[in-house]
């Protein structure tokens, strides 16, 4: 991989975009190596992504504009398929997808933020869908993730007026989850970057997640995320279904028995993915 580097840690793994000189633009390239990076995840083993840009500047900057800018009509769809394909496998990715967003998150880079399940942010994140600028609209899910996230009429604002929001408004509209600042000591010196403590608080996240039922955190990610596109009679009927597949599996079967024993004699053993 020369853009995408993969780290497991114990019973989760981080994803980073490591093209910096270019902000870690998203070009055809990148697009195909995180497909296959995650295509390559051991579920086995595996229970939680944090998903990362290189660097303390950027997230993902966006689309690369330089390979967009001699795309024919159908050449662009083309590439809005590439990009909305990877994007929708990493939503409906089995497992729960952390954003830690540390700078811009601009276009592309906004997109595959919402792509995720939560959207964490260091302090100098600036958010933003700029298509119309440029000449296009947003074809990465823009149009319609943030319409779903912050509702139709902030999304229609935010989208026709090409304007970048920071930290503190993105988590003021309900784009993000969190923003996390730098440490400094009594003399206001930094002892820990922006990045490094977003990083540190996505990762805890991560293993705190990870340690949970895998079954039943696998199972809650799909109840929400085809019931928000069901009416209310159908999603009871989607979460029964996967509430009742819980059942009889071992991780089941050991927390709840976990939880009634009274003396909790034995040390809580991990989830057994079973």
């Amino acid at each position: 991989m020369d853009y995408i580097l993969y780290e497991q840690k114990g019973a989760y793994a981080v994803i980073t975009i490591n093209r910096e000189r270019a902000l870690n633009a998203l070009n055809s390239q990148v697009l195909d190596e995180l497909n296959a990076t995650l295509d390559a995840v051991d579920l086995s083993t595996v229970r939680c992504l944090v998903l990362t840009g290189a660097g303390e500047k950027s997230f993902v900057a966006g689309a690369d504009i330089g390979e967009m800018s001699t795309l024919t009509k159908a050449e662009g769809e083309a590439f809005g398929k590439k990009g909305n394909d990877v994007f929708r496998k990493l939503e409906t990715f089995p497992i729960p997808v952390i954003a830690a967003v540390n700078g811009f998150a601009l276009g592309g880079g906004c997109e595959i933020s919402m792509s995720c399940d939560i959207r964490l942010c260091s302090e100098n994140a600036v958010f933003g869908q700029p298509e119309v600028g440029l000449g296009i609209t947003p074809g990465f899910g823009g149009t319609q993730r943030l319409a779903r996230l912050v509702g139709p009429g902030m999304a229609k604002q935010l989208i026709y007026t090409a304007r970048n929001i920071k930290a503190p408004e993105a988590y003021r509209i309900g784009l993000v989850n969190e923003v996390f600042k730098a440490e400094v000591d009594a003399e206001g010196n930094v002892v820990k970057s922006a990045k490094e403590v977003l990083m540190a608080a996505a990762e805890k996240m991560a293993a705190t997640i990870a340690k949970n039922a895998p079954i039943a955190v696998r199972n809650c990610k799909k109840a929400i995320n085809e019931g928000l596109d069901a009416n209310m009679d159908d999603a009871i009927v989607i979460e029964e279904k996967l509430f009742g597949d819980c059942f009889e599996t071992e991780d089941q079967k050991y927390g709840m028995a976990f939880f009634l024993d009274k003396n909790k004699e034995k040390v809580k053993a991990p989830f057994q993915n079973k």
